[in-house]
Parts: C-alpha cells; structure tokens; sequence
C-alpha cells in the first residue's frame, strides 16, 4: 500500500507500527522518525518564514477570517505519488490542509484513493486514531501491538501518581503561546492530571484559546510549562524573552518559585501521535522527578531560572 501522510502525527503514528516503508508523501513540517526525511513533501504553508510569534498569530487570524487556507496541496506531487491511501485530520484548522481541499484533491487522483481524517481530542482517542490507520493500512495487527506498548507507558505513570497526596498535586498553567498567550487545551489538561497535578488553565478537550495576562495572574500557578506550538526549545526562548519583559512576571509564584519549564512544543504536547506519551513522561519528571524517573532516551524539559 502506498500511504501519504497529511499531518506529522500521522506521519508518526505509520511509522510507530512499522509501515514506513510504505509511506511515500509526507508534509513540509514532518520531521520525525529520521528516516521520512528527504520523502517527497506534498504540502506548503502560505505563512512566510521568520515572522515573530505576534505576526504568525495575526496572520492566521486573518487567514482564517476570511477562510483562506494557511496551507495548501501540491497537487502536481501528490499525483505523481499514486496513493492507495491519504491519512489528513479534520481537528484543527490551523494545523494542515483543509479537509474539503483533501478530498477533492482525492477525488480527482487515478484509483480514488482512500481519505481518513483523524480528530483525537483525548489521549484516549490518540489510541484510537492508531487502530483507525492500522485498519485502513491493513494492519491491525501492529496498530495493536503499538498501542499497547503506549497503554502500559501511560499506565505506570498514572499508578506512580495514584501515590501522590492531592495536597502534593500543583497546580500547573500550560501555555502553547506566548505572544500572544494561549492555554493548551484538547488532551493537555488530561496529561497535567495524569501525571499527578492539576490544570488550573481549563479548556480540557477544546481547543486552546487566547488569554489575558490578567487570567494567569489570577491562576495562582505553581507550575508554568511552556510547550509553544510547532517551536523547539531554540525558538521557545525567543519568546521567553518577551514574558521576562512584562512587569508582572516577576511576581508569578511560579517564577519566584523557579518553577517554570520549557519543552519542545514541535516535537512534543502539539502533536496527537505516539509522542503524547513522551509529553506525559516529560511532565510527570518536571512535576515530580522524585516520583517519575525520566525514561532512557528523553530529555528533560529545560527549567528556566531568572
């Protein structure tokens, strides 16, 4: 089967079964496993490279007001690929294609290729989306070994936590932008939980939303991690820069606490596929590294000092 992924946590999630092999198109933003790179690249994005965060943040605004697409197929690519099947989403207008652009591009390919559009919006549903392209790829069998091994990850981090006396549980302010800022909603308010504190932000299972300065003040967190969408570390502390020059910051509890975290929020949190689960390990240590060890393999989030 020939598979094009429309999203990098498709990407991930073909390859988490062992299927890249069969992956022939991918995004521009794919960047993991390794091995997709230099696969042909099927997408482009219509916002230019460099912009600061406020910029992106108008841009798309606009973009979506008018309901213009930010990014857009290459047709020309896709046709040349022959897919037997093309995994998209339909959760987040932000994050890729539009699905309607999708399946009409579909329909206009020789042998009409299957579309499945995936919208987890738990982790619960992460795990189902895996079973969805293991079915469609033929490959339920692996869909379910891959699954697995991610249940039992999960479950011992929330047996771990299950330890945790609720008054040792803090609260947590999970920030997916900075300028301006934006809460982490959808399946990040579960990971907090999980990983034995509490999300004092709101919007579990919604999309994040804009905030003002006034709502993080008066969230009293103990905890602040930063995991911006679709920026690393690198670019994250760009940002950091501008919370260090609002005159409030100082005064957070968390900051004065030395608790606030930054991770990647390319790799890691903005992305429903397998690495949701690396997000609940990296957590759970930030929160509570005497309780969490951090696995083999993963790099702790960076904990930033003023």
């Amino acid at each position: 089967m020939r598979i094009v992924s429309l999203l990098p946590s498709a990407t991930e999630i073909i390859c988490s079964m062992g299927l890249r092999e069969q992956l022939v198109g991918v995004t521009h933003e794919c960047d993991y496993p390794a091995s997709v790179k230099g696969l042909p690249v099927v997408t482009q994005s219509f916002i230019p490279e460099g912009l600061d965060s406020a910029a992106i943040d108008e841009m798309v605004r606009s973009q979506l007001s008018e309901q213009r697409a930010l990014y857009s197929l290459r047709q020309d690519v896709l046709e040349t690929l022959r897919p037997d099947l093309i995994v998209s989403q339909a959760l987040c207008d932000v994050c890729a294609v539009a699905a309607n652009e999708v399946e009409q591009a579909a329909c206009n390919l020789p042998g009409r290729p299957k579309v499945i559009n995936l919208e987890p919006a738990r982790l619960e549903e992460v795990f189902e989306t895996i079973a969805v392209v293991g079915e469609a790829a033929a490959q339920p069998e692996a869909a379910a070994a891959a699954i697995a091994g991610l249940q039992a990850r999960v479950s011992a981090v929330r047996e771990r936590s299950d330890r945790i006396a609720p008054s040792d549980r803090p609260r947590v302010a999970m920030l997916e932008w900075l300028d301006p800022l934006f809460n982490a909603g959808h399946w990040t308010p579960q990971l907090v939980q999980m990983a034995g504190g509490n999300e004092c932000l709101g919007n579990p299972f919604e999309p994040s939303t804009r905030m003002r300065w006034e709502q993080l003040t008066a969230s009293d967190a103990d905890v602040i991690f930063i995991a911006q969408c679709g920026f690393d570390t690198a670019r994250s502390l760009q940002d950091v820069a501008l919370l260090r020059e609002q005159p409030r910051w100082q005064a957070l509890k968390a900051v004065q606490s030395g608790r606030v975290f930054l991770a990647d929020g390319n790799a890691y949190f903005s992305r429903s596929g397998p690495r949701l689960v690396d997000s609940l390990e990296l957590l759970a240590h930030a929160l509570h590294p005497q309780v969490h060890p951090l696995p083999v393999g993963l790099s702790a989030a960076l904990q930033l000092t003023d």
